[in-house]
């Protein structure tokens, strides 16, 4: 079901591009708007149907292979779905010749301008947010029973193929599943999992997508480890919690993601590690994609509420990731279960405690 707040996001789209219509045809932004999936191959970014607006209704494009399939499981039954050929045409010259023009697709069409996928700058509606907090449950929970079940001499790639396998039982995508072993862990920040037994620790990463939305965390699991862990856990964390109350407070404000980088600048500095944040990125808003867009130190976008952050800071040998939707009154915890060692968190100089996640020792 398409809500009015899609409904007029859709409308603002159309008068600020002056077009009759827009056609999306990534999944992302498929997702965004039709509510379904219509990938088939992971590879590329176009899918094998479109979807459209014309200020009136949402409609549906696709060849005859996927109209059965589509119309039945990946939109509702408001929307139309239309079919051609496919041994006739492809999907562009198909979305060219339907479209009410002028008009905005966000895939390369014969007569309409290209535009980048809406949703980033966009606030997450009830439903979106109801789904979100849905899939950061079901995605903490495959993740969390995974922890518990793995072993010191089990491998990377054993721990990796039963997170890939938990999480499409509950059709979630595993788009990103690193496992990183003790040894590896210290050495790279996407430990791209090898067959090499965990050892004393070991770090679980997971970014998983259901009905459009992504949603990824991370999990630290100890068996017999550094002295320095336990410390450098909650340093990382201090900086994912002082992260998300600056995106509270510039967002309220209208800020953008410069002046979230900078607090994340102050706070490595605070906790002793000044330098780190140059070794991986840090992580930004959720959404439609992993990451709708990545902070950088002078990043212009803008913060918006109510959205999901997914901030995801690390000092060599941790790493602090979780999904948090962000409005203006709460930040809501979306990645977890309750079954999990959290700890309260003071983030540097920017405001109250955040829950974060705890190492769980075994």
């Amino acid at each position: 079901m398409v809500t009015e707040a899609k409904y007029d996001q859709l409308d603002s789209l159309l008068e600020r591009h002056g077009a009759e219509s827009a056609w999306f045809a990534t999944p992302a932004s498929f997702a965004w708007l039709a509510g379904g999936d219509n990938t088939v191959s992971l590879a590329g970014n176009r899918g094998v149907a479109a979807a459209g607006y014309d200020g009136e209704e949402i409609e549906v494009i696709t060849d005859h292979i996927e109209t059965d399939r589509i119309s039945n499981e990946e939109v509702s039954n408001e929307v139309t779905v239309h079919t051609f050929d496919w041994y006739e045409t492809d999907l562009p010259t198909a979305i060219s010749e339907r479209a009410k023009t002028p008009a905005v697709a966000d895939i390369d069409v014969p007569g309409l301008d290209l535009i980048d996928h809406p949703q980033q700058h966009l606030p997450l509606t009830e439903r979106e947010q109801e789904q979100f907090a849905e899939l950061g449950r079901e995605t903490a929970a495959v993740v969390e029973t995974v922890a518990r079940e793995v072993t010191p001499v089990m491998t990377e790639r054993s721990a990796a193929g039963e997170l890939a396998c938990h999480l499409r039982k509950r059709g979630i995508a595993p788009l990103v599943v690193l496992v990183g072993s003790a040894e590896r862990n210290q050495k790279y920040r996407h430990f791209t999992s090898k067959d090499v037994p965990l050892g004393d620790y070991v770090t679980l990463t997971v970014l998983g997508r259901r009905a459009g939305l992504h949603a990824s965390l991370t999990r630290t699991v100890a068996f017999d480890p550094p002295e320095w862990l336990t410390d450098r856990h909650r340093s990382t964390s201090r900086v994912s919690a002082t992260a998300l109350r600056a995106t509270q407070r510039d967002g309220r404000r209208g800020g953008n993601a410069e002046s979230v980088f900078s607090a994340i600048q102050r706070a490595y500095k605070a906790v002793g590690f000044p330098d780190e944040w140059h070794a991986h990125h840090q992580g930004g808003p959720a959404g439609y994609r992993g990451r709708e867009w990545f902070a950088h130190p002078d990043g212009k976008q803008p913060l918006v509420l109510p959205k999901a952050y997914a901030w995801n800071p690390t000092i060599s040998g941790t790493k602090s990731e979780d999904t948090n939707l962000v409005t203006e009154e709460k930040i809501e915890l979306l990645t977890e279960t309750g079954d999990w060692p959290t700890m309260s968190v003071d983030p540097i100089g920017e405001g109250g405690a955040v829950t974060h996640h705890s190492i769980l020792r075994r």
